[in-house]
């Protein structure tokens, strides 16, 4: 029997739905809007959550964890630590948010009425053991959570006791590697048990199992693995940590993770995993997979685009917006507002990007093509604009000593490459991201531009950088790119900061 819900509407919209560094997203729907939660890793404020009321078009609403007594992230503490793989459901009343903080504090549990905040301080949940933790209730009221592996166990999620051992339910496919991600769900007559595998780069896809009783038997698809791009030339790859939604009209919708790798051969993603939108159909009881493309299907309902992220903060507000990240913590003392009125303020703490406690405040990038400005004060410190990836993989501009230095740091390398004399009084730093059309296999997937801007405007480029070593296939790891604000001495103030799209 073949149910379907494939869009027929013959329009498309832009995929990924959620671009640059929003990795493993979990989806929950309530009533006609729909709620997402993603990975933070080592960046604080963790989790962000964002709104849709039509699958494609996401704001973020809020941060999970925006307080200290919620996150802990200790400062020696390695980027791609921290916060993995949250669920985000909606029962009973409450939205439920299960995650993993793998640098201090184990599995979490955190509830709120309201999506956007506040949220509770942590249960915590020391009978769950792994990673990659998802909630799901039966008929009776039994909380059932499952973890990477693929091992189970009832939970309390009132209290956090376990009420039981722990048991392996599934294992995946035979001979693929790390089945993680595990979402299970009742849906018609059977229970269905969700996972990723094959590791989260080119060899990444989605099988599924299903079973009589929310902790099994499973019997897996024959179509296993419903999605992946393993092997092919497709423009998105390491597909994979899906979530599965159903829409009030009945049709249901899978979101994942994916890349974009530019360049020649291997291919380097730069902007991290971001969040794609697939259809699902249903035949003989099992998902299948639908168009996943740069141009989705576009769903079959009227499209209500959400508030866009502002291009440019002025920060004239008291509190920073919630796609503003910094690096394990964000003490008052160290970043503020509210000292120089229409200002940034930061204090310096590390002397570099070089270190886990260096005082940044930045946005992910999400666009292949980007430009970002800022006018920085450095009348009392040291500090300027970079793009970070993690402490060993970097690019800065910065001002100090009246001049203005563009920095590489690649792995045990370090290096300043140009350097400028610069006027007394506020200097407007300037950093572009240019993709790179392939010439050959060895063609990176973009370049790093750095400069300044004149009073007149003229832009004074000092070094243009090869883009492939901000990338993951490069560092490693699990984030992506974020292009932010820092101080390296004493404390500098920003009068504004300015992203803009070039592109895609």
């Amino acid at each position: 029997m073949r149910v379907s819900s494939m869009p027929e509407t013959g329009t498309t919209v832009s995929n990924p739905v959620i671009p640059g560094f929003y990795p493993d997203p979990s989806i929950c729907r309530a009533g006609e809007d729909y709620y997402l939660a993603c990975s933070s890793f080592e960046y604080f404020p963790g989790v962000p959550i964002l709104h849709s009321r039509d699958l494609v078009h996401w704001t973020q609403i809020g941060n999970a964890l925006d307080r200290p007594s919620q996150l802990r992230l200790p400062l020696d503490s390695p980027s791609s630590g921290g916060i993995y793989a949250p669920t985000l459901r909606h029962h009973d009343g409450r939205f439920w948010l299960i995650v993993t903080n793998v640098s201090s504090d184990g599995n979490l549990l955190f509830t709120a009425t309201d999506p956007a905040g506040p949220w509770s301080e942590p249960i915590k949940l020391p009978g769950v053991p792994g990673i990659d933790p998802d909630l799901a209730w039966d008929g009776e009221g039994n909380c059932w959570c499952t973890v990477a592996g693929v091992g189970q166990v009832r939970l309390d999620p009132h209290t956090g006791e376990t009420l039981g051992p722990d048991r392996r339910i599934w294992s995946g496919t035979p001979g693929a590697k790390a089945p993680e991600a595990p979402h299970l769900y009742r849906i018609g007559d059977y229970w269905y048990l969700l996972i990723a595998e094959g590791g989260t780069e080119r060899c990444h896809g989605v099988s599924i199992a299903r079973g009589r009783t929310p902790d099994g038997p499973f019997e897996p698809c024959p179509a296993n693995p419903i999605l992946t791009h393993r092997g092919t030339e497709h423009p998105i790859q390491n597909t994979g940590h899906a979530d599965l939604v159903q829409g009030p009209d009945g049709s249901w919708w899978m979101v994942l993770l994916g890349v974009r790798p530019g360049g020649g051969t291997p291919g380097w993603h730069v902007l991290g995993r971001e969040t794609f939108l697939a259809p699902v159909d249903w035949v003989d009881g099992w998902p299948v997979v639908g168009e996943l493309s740069l141009e989705a299907p576009a769903p079959p309902w009227p499209l209500q685009p959400g508030a866009a992220t502002p291009v440019r903060d002025d920060f004239d507000l008291s509190e920073l917006a919630p796609h503003w990240l910094s690096l394990r913590d964000r003490p008052a003392e160290a970043c503020t507002t509210k000292e120089r009125p229409g200002w940034l303020t930061l204090g310096a703490r590390g002397a570099s990007l070089d270190d886990t406690d260096v005082t940044f405040v930045g946005r992910r990038q999400q666009h292949l093509s980007c430009r970002v400005r800022t006018l920085i004060d450095t009348a009392a410190g040291s500090g300027g604009l970079a793009v970070r990836l993690d402490e060993q993989h970097h690019y800065d501009i910065e001002a100090v000593d009246g001049e203005v230095r563009v920095r590489a740091r690649i792995g045990p390398l370090d290096s300043v490459v140009a350097s400028r004399p610069t006027p007394s009084g506020p200097v407007a730093l300037r950093v572009e991201a240019v993709p790179l059309p392939v010439t050959d296999a060895r063609t990176g997937p973009d370049t790093i531009v750095m400069g300044i801007e004149e009073q007149d405007g003229t832009f004074v480029e000092l070094a243009s950088l090869d883009g492939r070593y901000l990338s993951t296939e490069v560092a490693g790891g699990f984030t992506g790119r974020v292009i932010g604000m820092f101080a390296s001495a004493g404390s500098v103030h920003f009068d504004w900061y300015d992203y803009e799209p070039l592109g895609r």
